[in-house]
């Protein structure tokens, strides 16, 4: 019976932290997806080169934290502090040619620790990216060939918004964890 407890538990800690780690870029371009278009013919997938320029040493903001992608050993790292909980990452990012962005990372909350891998697919055509999560997402446009304020591309910025941020997670939920 406790073995039982204990694997139920952890299931649900698992499963809140998934969804918390799986919220984060989502949330942000909700109003966006809200707006779900067709990509149209004719767009291409992104090249792993046109990926990390977009995104390497940049801090995507996010509704309730952020996420960076370093370009030092391509670090991935992270924090949310929302409705849902706290939780931190740390791990890599990746691009490919086939127009793919993963963040492969362990995520940290009170509750306990699990690994995630998040994938955004990335089309291009004349300037226009469009992007949507891997799985059960939505397409949307990303960026316009002039970048228009609700873009979700002008939550990507150069300021290192987690590296402070993230320590203050860690402590805090390190303390809980003993109390």
């Amino acid at each position: 019976m406790k073995k039982s407890r204990k694997k139920t538990s952890l299931a649900l800690a698992t499963s809140l932290a998934f969804a918390i780690a799986l919220g984060f870029a989502t949330g942000s371009n909700a109003t966006a997806a809200a707006t779900t278009i067709k990509v149209p013919d004719g767009a291409r997938p992104m090249t792993a080169n046109e990926l990390y320029m977009l995104y390497h040493d940049k801090s995507w903001r996010w509704p309730d934290g952020a996420g960076r992608m370093q370009n030092a050993d391509r670090r991935f790292s992270a924090w949310v502090d929302g409705t849902g909980g706290q939780s931190w990452a740390e791990g890599r990012w990746a691009v490919t040619d086939t127009g793919l962005l993963c963040l492969n990372a362990t995520w940290h909350a009170a509750n306990g620790q699990f690994p995630a891998k998040t994938c955004f697919i990335h089309r291009i055509l004349d300037g226009t990216i469009y992007q949507k999560r891997e799985t059960g997402g939505a397409w949307f446009v990303f960026r316009h060939p002039i970048t228009q304020k609700a873009d979700e591309a002008t939550n990507l910025i150069t300021d290192d918004l987690v590296s402070q941020r993230l320590e203050v997670l860690k402590t805090s939920l390190a303390i809980r964890k003993t109390e």
